[in-house]
């Protein structure tokens, strides 16, 4: 309780000058580096400020003075509580996407050829499946535009003379961008099961793809199936299988006992990776949600498939260049420090 307000408000005052001088500092140039001393300072004052509201706010006659304490300490809760990367640094956009996400995608790149291997396993079966039981179909195909011949589905896309999605381009998009993240990121969180709940997602995943890939192969669709499945797929596909390698690094997590910490601090180490690895996956499928939309639904004569297969072709180089190597320099400079 406050006994003397001109006498709290001529004590406290300077330590608020302070606190709001950093903040301006701060915000002038967002991307500078306190120094440690600073940080210590900052840390300090929010303390004192935070405990000065709560002082303040028992004591009403003064709403404008306790208004502006709650911007001082929200403003400094926002600034030491804001997005930064584990050694303390602010997180920088183009850092991240230039650096951060592909030298985290190598750092953890067991847990994506894992995922690709349960893929292939899975595709097999849906392969298999389709080629020896052509009734297979109905148990594995999730849509029912794939449950019929193949060759009658293509004679239909190619005769269609109007645009199905005119005007609902966008919305589709939208649609596409939702469940494909739902499904990634559901294979991501899966990973607390032990990774046994990712494992079965993916290799789920892996036979309807092997099932449908097959069964326009056997039906003489080819150019067809990758006109319409590269331009989008080369992309989907890829970020299904890094959500699913975030989930694999939380199994690792959860499983890694060995090492002696708790399960809290082993989910902790690895939060950082499986973020950006998620935001990575969600970044990709926004592109594939966009492309499916506007370039994959339209076939010849409208676009020639020769056209969409190049397009998906330098999508995978693109991609793959992407993740193999962007960030490598940046990452020999910092082992040679």
């Amino acid at each position: 309780m406050i006994i003397d307000l001109n006498r709290f408000v001529a004590q406290e005052e300077r330590y608020w000058k302070r606190l709001e001088e950093i903040l301006a500092r701060s915000n002038e140039d967002s991307w500078r580096e306190m120094p440690v001393a600073e940080v210590k300072e900052l840390d300090y004052l929010y303390r004192r400020a935070a405990a000065d509201l709560a002082r303040v706010t028992s004591f009403s006659a003064e709403p404008e003075m306790r208004q502006r304490l709650e911007r001082i300490v929200a403003r400094a809760y926002a600034e030491i509580h804001g997005a930064r990367t584990r050694g303390g640094e602010r997180i920088r956009p183009w850092r991240w996407l230039a650096v951060t996400l592909p030298q985290t995608f190598r750092r953890n790149l067991r847990g994506y050829w894992f995922a690709c291997l349960v893929t292939l396993a899975g595709f097999a079966l849906g392969g298999f499946a389709v080629a020896f039981d052509p009734d297979a179909k109905e148990a594995i195909m999730p849509f029912s535009h794939l449950l019929g011949d193949p060759s009658e589905r293509v004679a239909e896309e190619e005769a269609a003379m109007e645009d199905r999605l005119s005007e609902r381009k966008a919305a589709f998009a939208g649609h596409l961008m939702a469940h494909n993240t739902k499904v990634t990121l559901f294979a991501l969180a899966l990973g607390l099961t032990w990774g046994l709940g990712t494992v079965i997602i993916v290799f789920y995943n892996g036979v309807i793809l092997g099932a449908v890939v097959v069964d326009y192969l056997l039906a003489g669709e080819a150019t067809f199936l990758f006109g319409w499945l590269l331009p989008h797929g080369i992309i989907e596909i890829p970020a299904i299988l890094v959500g699913a390698q975030a989930g694999f690094v939380l199994a690792g997590a959860v499983l890694g006992r060995d090492d002696g910490r708790p399960i809290g601090a082993r989910l902790r180490a690895v939060s950082g990776d499986v973020t950006t690895l998620a935001g990575g996956a969600a970044l990709m499928l926004v592109w594939a949600g966009v492309v499916e939309s506007y370039l994959s639904q339209y076939h010849e004569p409208a676009i020639p498939y020769a056209w969409k297969i190049a397009f998906g072709v330098v999508e995978g180089g693109l991609l793959v260049t992407y993740y193999f190597f962007v960030g490598r320099k940046v990452k020999e400079v910092a082992d040679e420090r």
